[in-house]
């Protein structure tokens, strides 16, 4: 039996069996308008898919079973070797949309790439630089919160332009819906993945700061006697007093009485993620002090970075391999 399908294009159907699949290619999609070019090519794909069932639920099979496969790979390898895991996960957040973007040649996300990877390399260096120079904690703070504020905002606007053109609102300023969704679209991922990428590093930055920074040790012995004026992350004299409104930063009292530098006690407490005086060792309360979401650790939010970085980072990987085992079993 012959297969048959339909391609309209300008009101017209026109028939074509598989014994004349050829036929579609005869017309000049260069005069025809994009809708119809769509048409088209979608027919040509039905037509050379047609009778394929089996082998496309074979290759179903394939997706599900690697997928399945590769999240509890990656769960055991997250669990087992997390500093291995986060290293290579963090790499290839940062390289995989370079080669994606530079092969379709999306100059502006490669600019921005180009310029947050200067500026954090920098930042990075500091960070690793041993002995600590007392700025580095101040420097790293600074860096990314203007990291997150720029990414966060990014990404409420392009939510906000992507809702208004579900609503139609785009026609109101005459903008194609296309145009808009495009543009909404694009900074929701600039946003989400500069503010990923950006508390990745940070948390690595911390990693190699949090044992050699200011008076703390791995031991829990402070290295040197902390006067009451004296910042115990940087060393640096408290200008401020607790009670007063600073004009660049204010001083900062943990319940523990140790005082210091706004900057300072949140580069520690909120970039290193220390829940502890960074002097004394006492637990601290971070609710009480600091409300904003990228200051607080929060469940759901660490869970859309977590599955972001799964998305950018590794599902381009088990993709590459899925296409590696079809083309391997001869299923196209």
């Amino acid at each position: 039996m012959a297969g048959v399908f339909e391609v309209e294009i300008d009101g017209v159907e026109h028939d074509h069996g598989l014994e004349h699949h050829d036929e579609p290619s005869q017309i000049d999609v260069s005069k025809l308008s994009p809708e119809d070019k769509w048409r088209v090519e979608h027919a040509r794909m039905h037509a050379k898919h047609k009778g394929h069932e089996a082998m496309h639920a074979e290759m179903v099979l394939i997706l599900i079973v690697t997928l399945v496969v590769a999240q509890l790979v990656l769960v055991q390898w997250k669990q087992r070797h997390p500093k291995s895991y986060n290293l290579v996960t963090l790499f290839q957040m940062w390289v995989v949309p370079l080669y994606f973007t530079t092969k379709l040649h999306w100059w502006r996300f490669l600019a921005t790439w180009f310029i947050f990877s200067v500026v954090t390399a920098y930042v990075s260096y500091r960070a690793t630089r041993k002995p600590l120079a007392c700025t580095t904690p101040r420097l790293v703070y600074k860096w990314f919160l203007l990291l997150y504020k720029i990414s966060y905002a990014t990404g409420i606007v392009g939510y906000t332009v992507v809702m208004f053109t579900l609503f139609g609102i785009n026609l109101i300023f005459r903008i194609k819906p296309e145009d808009a969704m495009d543009f909404g679209v694009s900074l929701l991922f600039y946003g989400l993945y500069y503010g990923v990428l950006g508390r990745d590093f940070a948390e690595m930055c911390a990693d190699f700061m949090a044992s050699t920074v200011g008076f703390y040790s791995a031991s829990g012995m402070p290295t040197k006697h902390l006067s009451d004026n004296i910042c115990a992350v940087c060393g640096q004299p408290i200008l401020v007093d607790v009670s007063e409104e600073g004009i660049i930063e204010n001083t900062y009292r943990l319940s523990c009485n140790h005082v210091f530098h706004e900057f300072c006690i949140r580069g520690w407490c909120i970039v290193g993620k220390k829940q502890m005086c960074p002097y004394c060792k006492e637990k601290v309360d971070l609710k009480r002090m600091f409300s904003n979401p990228w200051e607080r650790p929060h469940v759901m939010y660490g869970q859309l970075l977590d599955w972001l970085r799964y998305l950018v980072a590794w599902q381009p990987v088990i993709i590459g391999f899925v296409q590696g085992i079809n083309y391997i079993l001869g299923l196209e």
